[in-house]
């Protein structure tokens, strides 16, 4: 009886192992799939199709040996060492990031968008890095109204949040937001009650899909407890994903909609070697459950080296048009204040990269998008009169490889345009838009039923017995 109603309902969950067919019922979880059944029987057919392919890879190639490593490279943060596979995106040196083999201005070009904004939708994108191929608009439209129905936030995450001091940085509230949102995992009650490893796609699968439903409807509660008097807005069951997210933080101006939208897709991934991404990865290579794993991500991303940079970019703005008693500096003004910053140990933030060789195509879309709705902006011209006077103060000194500005060094500049002045809460957009790729990686990650990671680790004591012939190198 338990399986005839199954396959009435869902055909999608045939084949399934039947203690998961339990745990559809001890989790009250059937309702939920016959809404996402679409998109979970694409995105299994994808993983089915490439677990049979890396096996074949592995059977035959498995001894290969990829690339060599350097003692620098062990000492100086693994950096370049080929070690993960990061199926949604690659960082190409001169085209920039690409998502499943497409550019940002290709997405800006071929993704799906609203009925009234120019900007892809990211569901689209989210969509392309599950499956593998560029969405049509019923495909994305499946995905919003996903999004939609799951938005539901408990009680007890505002309540949590509500504890914090309102002094509390905002990425410090998100964190513990999406911990309190914790007791909602269906994977954490799949594997206690025993689910079979070849299911473990499935939870983490729905947790994906849960969470980044709900992450705007938190953060934007955050924005307006700390910075709008506690003043929340409901959220709009017709709007898309990131133009509901608009709307709660305060925002009807459909242009503002649109920039998120296209913040929200530039800012969703950046292949897997970055801190949030591998983060996720390595926390979820335990098969801690998709909320514990993008929480501990969201950690990284919040230092100074990685999602803070865009914060950083700003408050420097602002720290110059201070000192030089204007709001609108010229390029000698700007020239000397860089030299300045130079000289007193300090990086200009924004600029440079560690893969990039050229100027980062989500900073050309920022001030593409610049130019159509705010070129007069003071705020934005300072940042193309900086963009015209820093990579040539860079290359001078000779040492840094890429003087072009990334992806930070527009973004702040758009949001204080449109009154979102308060900067701390950038990096907090960041990780509402970095769900897409860690959260579409990690079900790619239980799909494909990778393992824990371990690499090993080595005291320089090792090394220099090693460098004098005392010991094997690379010993086990």
């Amino acid at each position: 009886m338990r399986h005839a109603f199954l396959h009435s309902v869902s055909p999608g969950l045939c084949g399934y192992s039947s203690d998961f067919l339990s745990y559809l019922y001890c989790s009250n979880f059937l309702s939920k799939n016959i809404i996402m059944g679409d998109l979970k029987d694409r995105f299994k057919a994808k993983a089915d199709e490439l677990n049979t392919e890396i096996k074949n890879l592995l059977k035959e190639h498995g001894e290969k040996v990829i690339g060599q490593v350097q003692l620098s490279q062990i000492y100086q943060g693994m950096r370049g060492i080929t070690g993960l596979i990061s199926e949604t995106s690659l960082l190409d040196a001169q085209d920039g990031i690409r998502f499943r083999g497409f550019s940002i201005p290709e997405l800006r070009e071929k993704l799906p968008r609203a009925r009234h904004g120019s900007e892809p939708l990211p569901e689209g994108l989210f969509y392309l890095m599950l499956v593998g191929e560029l969405p049509v608009e019923s495909d994305v439209n499946h995905v919003t109204d996903i999004l939609q129905r799951r938005s539901h936030v408990p009680n007890h995450v505002f309540a949590a949040i509500d504890a914090l001091p309102l002094n509390t940085h905002p990425m410090t509230m998100y964190v513990i937001g999406v911990m309190a949102l914790q007791t909602e995992s269906y994977f954490a009650k799949a594997y206690a009650e025993g689910i079979n490893k070849k299911d473990y796609w499935l939870p983490a699968f729905d947790d994906t899909i849960l969470l980044i439903a709900r992450l705007p409807r938190i953060a934007a509660y955050i924005y307006r407890r700390k910075y709008k008097n506690n003043h929340h807005i409901n959220p709009n069951g017709l709007l898309d994903w990131a133009g509901n997210f608009a709307h709660m933080l305060g925002y009807e101006d459909e242009s503002f909609m649109d920039l998120m939208r296209l913040y929200m897709t530039i800012h969703a991934d950046h292949e897997g070697g970055n801190v949030s991404a591998h983060t996720t990865h390595l926390v979820g290579s335990a098969l801690s459950d998709p909320y514990l794993s993008y929480a501990a991500g969201m950690n990284g991303l919040a230092g100074p080296l990685h999602g803070l940079a865009n914060q950083e970019v700003i408050k420097w703005i602002f720290e110059m048009q201070k000192e030089l008693k204007t709001d609108l500096p010229n390029k000698e003004q700007i020239a000397a204040y860089v030299k300045k910053t130079l000289s007193e140990g300090k990086v200009v933030p924004g600029y440079g990269h560690a893969v990039l060789r050229k100027t980062d195509p989500r900073f050309t879309a920022q001030m593409e998008f610049a130019k159509k709705h705010l070129p007069d902006d003071n705020l934005v011209q300072t940042v193309w009169n900086i963009y015209e006077t820093v990579p040539p103060i860079l290359k001078s000194l000779g040492k840094i490889k890429n003087p072009w500005p990334n992806v930070d060094a527009h973004s702040g500049a758009l949001l204080v345009h449109y009154g979102l002045v308060e900067y701390e809460f950038y990096t907090v957009l960041f990780a509402v838009s970095r769900s897409l790729g860690v959260l579409a990686n990690l079900c790619w990650d239980r799909a494909l039923g990778l393992p824990l990671e371990r690499p090993k680790s080595v005291t320089t004591d090792l090394v220099k017995r090693w460098l004098e012939n005392k010991d094997e190198i690379w010993g086990e």
